[in-house]
């Protein structure tokens, strides 16, 4: 090919040249018997599409009324939202009455550790006694108003139904200590639950075999 390109004269050469460069300008192919190729794409199956909510009917749109949102709901969304400035709630909460006039004019609570302790036992006073059934405080908060009292007995109350000077505690965590000291009942909880979970680790065996030694020797 090659030899007969050299012994070709320049103009023949540049003939060829033009004409190939008009074949690429016009489109036409190399090999114009080359079979066309077809690209056949399979049908997908999409099943059942659901029925779009909304219709239109000319230059009508109308939406389905069980794919909207419920009235109920519809008016709270409506509503403006009330916004709640945290410098205003500050203020408000500083301008507060010390005393509730209608309530006996109970004072503000004057939080101290005891009576947090004593508070808090109260919230958990259905572990003291389970036995008896409480109504569900929720979560612990403190009373913005609160006052502590002294039960005084009557003069009609029979003696015996008093508690000693000695037997009076003056807090709650004071008065449930001192029935500790007389049930056990927590430590016996306490040990139970330490019991279970140490069943069948290392210190389970350990304490099982120092058992077994202790009543061997006896």
């Amino acid at each position: 090919m090659a030899s007969s390109l050299d012994q070709l004269p320049p103009e023949k050469i540049d003939e060829l040249l033009q004409q190939a460069e008009g074949r690429l300008k016009a489109g036409e192919t190399t090999c114009p018997n080359a079979a066309t190729v077809k690209t056949r794409f399979p049908k997908l199956d999409v099943g059942t599409l659901p029925t779009p909510y909304v219709q239109q009917s000319g230059p009508v749109v109308c939406a389905d009324s069980k794919a909207l949102v419920p009235s109920s709901q519809r008016t709270v969304s409506e509503k403006p939202r009330t916004l709640v400035d945290p410098v205003l709630v500050r203020q408000r909460r500083k301008n507060a009455p010390d005393t509730l006039p209608d309530w006996y004019n109970i004072p503000r609570t004057n939080l101290t550790t005891e009576l947090k302790r004593d508070l808090q036992l109260l919230n958990m006073r259905s572990v003291l006694d389970p036995k008896r059934m409480y109504k569900k405080q929720g979560k612990f908060k403190i009373p913005e108003y609160s006052q502590v009292g002294q039960i005084v007995e009557g003069p009609t109350e029979f003696y015996s139904a008093r508690l000693r000077n000695k037997d009076r505690k003056e807090t709650f965590v004071e008065d449930a200590l001192a029935g500790e000291v007389e049930t056990g009942r927590f430590k016996r909880k306490y040990e139970e639950v330490q019991t279970k979970k140490t069943s069948g680790k290392k210190a389970f065996y350990k304490a099982l075999k120092a058992k077994r030694s202790k009543h061997g020797k006896g």
